[in-house]
């Protein structure tokens, strides 16, 4: 094995992310046929869940040249990135579109084909997520691991489904209703928590495996982290910045985004989540 030198790792990271980037386009292109809408104009809605998607694509790209092209030689690098950069495309896409589903229903698409902007930054939101925790999945050397990879990836996939229907249950207005009404605000604050909890549980993702009593023990331990992420709406957000009493259960900050629609609260949200969540990772 020979030390990969910055151009090299630079040259395969290019590749492999317009390689990524031009399977992505070829699949929703042949989506886009088998729904009979290809000559259709992508409006702004779905433009920016594809900013998601794109997002995700890239991260995995990065991730894919990082864990796979080490200088063994050529063949094998290039085998090695090709494989794991496809098996992370796969994952963004079946895991996106299925978490999509299961959070929003069948009627996303026609939201997007509306133009409805809520919908696609929750969906372009959640693609991204996916994207946090599939860059974690690209990281095995052999079979046992990319096996093992595709395990984790599987619960963590779960792990943030869990997280965000928790939050959402905690609100007093329902998400799906607001976001097929328009409401950015609420769109915005699923997305902070969208990603946010992709990223803390993302961390639970990283580290050897030992045993499955000691991984699995892990894994739990630090995805319960992303629950932290609660009292910091209420307490920072709400009662902090919105100068309200924090609550169990909706407030000042729920009113803010289902009644007045205020983007501003919920940016606010979106952000603080994202950087607590960040400070979380890097002191965990």
């Amino acid at each position: 094995m020979h030390p990969v030198s910055t151009r090299t790792t630079a040259l395969f990271g290019v590749l492999t992310a317009l390689t990524l980037l031009a399977l992505l386009r070829a699949g929703r292109s042949l989506v886009s046929r088998t729904a009979k809408d290809e000559g259709a104009r992508r409006n702004a809605a779905q433009n920016i869940t594809l900013g998601g998607d794109v997002l995700a694509v890239l991260l995995v790209a990065a991730a894919t040249v990082r864990y796979n092209a080490l200088g063994q030689s050529v063949v094998h690098d290039v085998v090695s990135v090709a494989i794991m950069g496809v098996t992370g495309l796969a994952l963004v896409q079946i895991s996106g579109s299925l978490g999509v589903r299961a959070l929003f229903g069948g009627h996303l698409r026609q939201e997007l084909a509306r133009g409805n902007i809520a919908a696609g930054l929750a969906a372009g939101a959640h693609y991204a997520s996916m994207g946090v925790l599939a860059r974690h999945a690209v990281s095995a050397q052999d079979w046992r691991s990319w096996g093992l990879s595709l395990v984790f990836f599987t619960l963590a996939v779960i792990a943030h489904l869990g997280a965000v229907s928790l939050f959402r249950a905690l609100t007093t207005y329902d998400d799906d209703e607001h976001i097929r009404g328009g409401n950015l605000a609420a769109a915005l604050s699923y997305a902070g928590v969208s990603v946010a909890s992709a990223v803390v549980i993302s961390r639970a993702l990283e580290g050897d495996f030992t045993t499955w009593k000691a991984s699995l023990t892990g894994f739990a331990l630090l995805s319960a982290c992303v629950l932290g992420l609660y009292p910091v709406r209420q307490l920072v957000v709400q009662s902090l910045w919105l100068k309200a009493r924090p609550t169990l259960r909706g407030g000042a900050l729920d009113d803010a985004i289902a009644q007045d629609r205020d983007v501003g609260a919920a940016a606010l949200e979106a952000t603080t989540y994202l950087a607590s969540a960040l400070a979380l990772v890097a002191l965990a």
